[in-house]
Formats: C-alpha cells, structure tokens, sequence
C-alpha cells in the first residue's frame, strides 16, 4: 500500500484540514480514526499481491497518518508520496544514503542541526564529498557546482537564519541536483517546501508536528516516484520504521496542531519582543520579528514563523541563572511542545554558538504568563 495520499480534501483551511487529514472514509459503527494496527503479519494466502504483507514493509496505521502528512504538505497535489519513520534522523538518513553514491557531492548547512556533522562523518566514509556553507545569505550557492543533492535547512536550528528556498531549488534543479528542506522547525502550516520547488520534504515529527513530548517520528515526503522508492527501499533495508502506537498518536496530535501553532506562534513573538526591547542587547532571532534579518525572506515564503527563539545572554552563568530562575519554562532540549521549554545550547557542544546562547522553545501557556516568567527571570539572572 503506498503512502501516495488519495483524493484531497475539499477544504482549504489549514483548521479543517489538520482535523480531517487521513482519515479514512465514514463505515457504520467504526471508529473515525482506527486504532493502531499491532501486526507482525497478515493472512496472505496465494501470492502475496495485496497491500499488507510484513510488518517492517506497510501497516494500515501508517498509511493514514502518510496520507495525513501529505495531505498537510502538499494540499490537493497528485502523486505526492509520504513515508513515515522511526525518527527525523531515520528520515534524514534516509534521504542522504538513498539519493548518494560514491564519487557524488552533497551540499549541507553549516548551521543545522548538531548530529548533521556525524551524518557527515559517515557520508565522507563511504566516498561521498560533504560541502557546507551557511544557511544565511543563500550562501550554499556559492558551493552547488557540481553536486548531486542539496540539503536546506530553513529556519536553521538552532540561529533561526532562513534562505531564500525558491532561489536555491532553481539554481540546484539547473545544475542536476535535486533538493531536501529540513521542514521540522517551520512545520506544514508554516512553510511548503514541496510548493516553493523542493523534491523532498523532511522533518522530524518528534516536534511540533506532533507537539506533546510523547512520540519519537520522522517522515519525507516528495513527489518523484523513482526517488521516493529508493528512499522506500532504504527504510526496508534498515527498518526504520514507526511503532503502530507511534504512528496513531502522531496522527491524533495533527488534529490540534493548527490550534498550537497558532497559539505557538503568537507567544513566541510576544516573548521575542520582550527580548528584544530589553534594556541590555541580546541579539534576539525570531524571523517573525520585522527587524529581523531574515524577516523578508522568510515572509515570502513562509506562513507562520514558528515557535523558537534564540538569544544570547552575556556569560554561561547568567544563562544558567535565567534557566534557573524561569518557574513556567521546563530547562529541556527538543522543541515546539505545547509546555515552553528552554536550553543553553552550547552544553551539547555541537553547535558553534556563544556560551550564553538561549534556544527558547515557546509553548501554548498564557502569553501574559509568559512574559512575565521570563521578565522576572531576565532580572534576577542580572543581579
């Protein structure tokens, strides 16, 4: 059974189609939303033409949630195809060991994620050449000539730099390179890459998408069929797959993702604000910001602007003291939970960040709330 999502719905409100997404047509006294499928095996009498036929190739849980997600990044497109993962690094990984051979040249962000300089690691090992360059400015233009795929990761994690997508994708199609955006900080109600030209959309699930701090999940989606069937053939391969319970409770959470990113995002502008008006300078990031620099490209092409702040606090003992002093922000790593969370990055130490460096992932609590935990913070941590 493919993740190729059938027909659309007739709606064009993200609210509705975050409600209604995957789900299976009306049958007397059924569920609206099955329950998870927890098979190993099916009965397969004959020969083995039907959909469901191993556990580690397709489960009916999965299909709705890839039919759900598509339905998501691509809305009313045909032949979009979505496969789910064990992972957003499965995802990645999928992607990136698929798509490259030997001999071939990858570009990547030098700003993304911290386990991408481990994926590189591996990539090198097997004889494929690893450029990166910044995800700002557009500068991974400057290293495209000759590779074979581009990986964008936009809104960067964790500075929050965007790139101009549509530019990128053009210059890489026409050098014969095909193109990856990292979706997970944006989401589907934020940003499109699929719309904007990319031939794959990739995202971790363990984040807002599904937003509750509860479900580990990742997913590609593209449009290419010869692609995404390699990319198919690698989650075969390595059985990086979703758990049946995984996958059901990531689909259930898309139903209110439209309320938390709306909440989401105003919070966490709210706060941005706060920050940036504060007496000291704290090199605020929030592409939401007019006054940020990536304010007007990421206002062409995205919808919402997610729901992470970075700051940068003068010494690592005053951003330990503001952790500390935060009563409503839980001190934790990942992002976009409905419970506001925030980090010292550089603890990690994965990514080339200040000392001082805050990511601060805002939930869906009261703004008035928020704010003020995180004035009173911002003070006690000075004295």
């Amino acid at each position: 059974m493919s993740g190729t999502r059938p027909k659309g719905l007739p709606a064009d409100g993200d609210g509705t189609r975050a409600v209604r997404a995957g789900l299976p047509e009306p049958v007397k006294y059924e569920p609206t939303l099955p329950g998870p499928v927890f098979a190993a095996h099916y009965h397969l009498p004959g020969e083995p033409t039907g959909p469901y036929t191993y556990g580690r190739d397709e489960n009916p849980t999965w299909t709705h949630l890839e039919h759900a997600i598509g339905e998501l990044e691509a809305p009313g497109e045909d032949g979009v195809e979505t496969l789910v993962f064990a992972s957003g690094m499965a995802a990645t990984s999928s992607v990136l060991f698929s798509q490259l051979r030997a001999g071939d040249a990858v570009v990547l962000p030098g700003d993304g994620y911290q386990a991408l300089p481990l994926v590189r690691a591996q990539l090198e090992s097997y004889g494929i050449e690893v450029r990166t360059a910044p995800t700002g400015g557009d500068a991974q233009l400057d290293v495209l000539d000759g590779a074979k795929l581009l990986w964008i990761e936009t809104p960067s994690n964790p500075g929050l730099d965007v790139c101009d997508v549509r530019r990128l994708v053009e210059a890489a199609h026409a050098g014969g390179a095909r193109v990856a955006v990292d979706n997970t900080l944006a989401t589907p109600l934020g940003q499109r890459p699929l719309e904007l030209g990319a031939d794959f959309s990739v995202a971790s699930g363990t984040k807002q998408l599904t937003g509750h701090g509860d479900v580990l999940l990742g997913y590609v989606t593209g449009r290419d069929a010869e692609a995404m069937a390699a990319v198919r053939r690698w989650r075969k391969i390595v059985g990086a797959i979703p758990g049946p319970m995984e996958a059901w409770l990531a689909h259930r959470s898309l139903a209110t993702l439209h309320l938390r990113a709306e909440r989401q995002n105003a919070n966490a502008l709210a706060v941005a604000e706060v920050l940036r008006d504060w007496p000291e300078e704290l090199g605020v990031r929030y592409p939401g910001l007019p006054d940020d620099p990536s304010h007007a490209v990421a206002s062409r092409q995205m919808r919402r602007y997610g729901c992470v702040v970075s700051f940068t606090l003068p010494t690592r003992a005053r951003a330990e003291r503001f952790l500390d002093a935060l009563r409503l922000v839980d001190d934790a790593t990942s992002f976009g939970g409905v419970r506001s969370t925030a980090e010292r990055r550089g603890r990690w130490g994965g990514d080339a960040v200040p000392e001082g460096f805050v990511r601060m992932s805002i939930g869906a609590e009261d703004p008035e709330d928020l704010v003020a935990d995180v004035r009173r913070a911002l003070g006690e941590s000075a004295r």
